[in-house]
């Protein structure tokens, strides 16, 4: 690719030293951090191609104190140039956090910045506080754009009071970090999107076709292989739309979607330089599962699987809601005996409500090993339901209902020897026999 205004991207970082910048923050301050984060992402975009860097800091020449702030105290410190990685570093390390926080004249002077509007043009933002001298950022950002200076800087807030967010919404992309470990992942994305300028939202779509499904992991792949390329674990941002990410144009990909069941969309093609929508569908409604009575002290699941279908889907705890794509299921709760329960309706939004009754404890205690079998009486037939297998002890946890265990003592030969009984069980209740 040849080096030219056209293929050019500019990437101008707006550095917050005001004095607040020394507050105490993960244990150390947030100007530090800020310093050791920011140099280390400038190195990492050494060498890259058709990328220059700039940097401006605002709050660090001149001190505030009770009664004085200078407010233009902001200063474009390493101007944009090939090759300006060291210059930009050594700055980063030796700057000192003094005064206020002057944001809209920092935007404003930005636009100057940029030695012209026909590079791909990038404002990254790091700041802990909001406008401190009166100016109205908003204002100054709506000002660049009626100018036809497209300019929408990334903003990482450091531990930014969160009422305070809705004060970055109309100048660009807001990110709030709390950490070091947030504060780092975050500026590494917001680089990325920043060179690349290819991004994508995954609409997963519900039943009226709008973007409303989420929090489920997408996996793309190189399209027609299994090279994975990327993961995200879906996200509808704060402003209610599916979170904005950023991938390679150059190759296809087959979507993922790890819903259940899951569903996929293949040879997906992205348009390189513009915002791409990946459009899915994937309504989805809850099955949520319930036992009736006193819970049990042991966990109850059951089997999921698409109707007439054998391959299972999930295996569900009871007392537990999970979330299917709409569709017809068949359950097979694994109590003894199992319950069966077909058509199962999923819908839109919705919760399909199962019940159970609580299971039941049957206690069997015996002088010797036996062996038998127990049987569920219901409907005037005899079902098995388990096996006892050479034991002098032990329980079952079984459903409500009319029972008979069929047995004999191991070390007898003869069948003359089969004993039966039967038995009820009561929901949360225990039945003990002596065998």
């Amino acid at each position: 690719m040849s080096y030219s205004q056209k293929n050019l991207t500019r990437i101008l970082f707006i550095f917050d030293a005001s004095n607040s910048m020394n507050g105490k923050w993960q244990g150390s301050t947030r100007i530090e951090i800020a310093k050791r984060l920011l140099a280390s992402a400038v190195d990492s975009l050494r060498g890259f191609p058709n990328l220059e860097i700039g940097l401006r800091i605002y709050g660090h020449q001149s001190p505030v104190t009770s009664t004085y702030q200078d407010c233009n105290d902001t200063k474009l410190e390493v101007p944009f140039g090939p090759d300006n990685h060291d210059l930009a570093k050594a700055t980063i390390k030796n700057v000192k956090a003094k005064g206020t926080t002057p944001i809209a004249l920092s935007l404003e002077a930005a636009a100057g910045d940029f030695p012209n509007k026909d590079s791909r043009n990038v404002i990254i933002l790091i700041t802990d506080g909001v406008e401190a001298c009166g100016k109205d950022p908003c204002k100054i950002a709506m000002a660049l754009r009626a100018k036809g200076i497209n300019v929408k800087p990334f903003v990482i807030g450091l531990g930014i009071d969160l009422a305070y967010i809705h004060h970055f919404d109309c100048i660009g992309e807001f990110h709030d970090v709390q950490n070091e470990i947030s504060f780092k992942n975050v500026l590494n994305l917001v680089i990325e999107e920043a060179v690349n300028n290819t991004t994508v939202e995954i609409d997963l779509l519900d039943t009226q076709k709008q973007p409303k499904e989420t929090e489920v992991t997408v996996f793309c792949y190189r399209a027609g292989t299994q090279d994975l390329k990327y993961t995200f674990f879906h996200t509808i941002n704060r402003h209610g739309n599916p979170d904005t990410l950023t991938m390679d144009p150059v190759l296809k990909y087959d979507v993922f979607v790890n819903t259940i069941p899951p569903v996929e969309k293949k040879n997906v093609a992205l348009s390189p330089g513009i915002h791409n929508h990946i459009k899915i569908d994937a309504p989805q409604g809850y099955i949520q599962l319930h036992a009736i009575g006193e819970k049990p002290n042991f966990s109850i699941k059951a089997i999921v699987r698409q109707k007439d279908k054998m391959q299972t889907l999930n295996v569900q705890e009871f007392f537990t809601m999970e979330k299917y794509i709409t569709g017809t299921y068949d359950l097979e709760i694994l109590t003894l005996p199992r319950i069966y329960m077909d058509d199962v309706k999923v819908e839109q939004s919705t919760t399909n409500f199962i019940e159970i009754k609580s299971p039941g404890r049957f206690n069997y205690e015996c002088v010797k090993p036996v062996i038998g079998q127990i049987f569920v009486l219901r409907n005037g037939k005899q079902e098995w339901v388990c096996n006892i297998n050479k034991s002098m002890s032990g329980y079952f946890n079984l459903q409500p209902g009319d029972y008979k265990i069929v047995y004999r003592q191991a070390h007898f030969q003869e069948t003359i020897y089969t004993t039966e009984k039967t038995f009820t069980i009561f929901s949360g209740g225990t039945k003990s026999l002596k065998l």
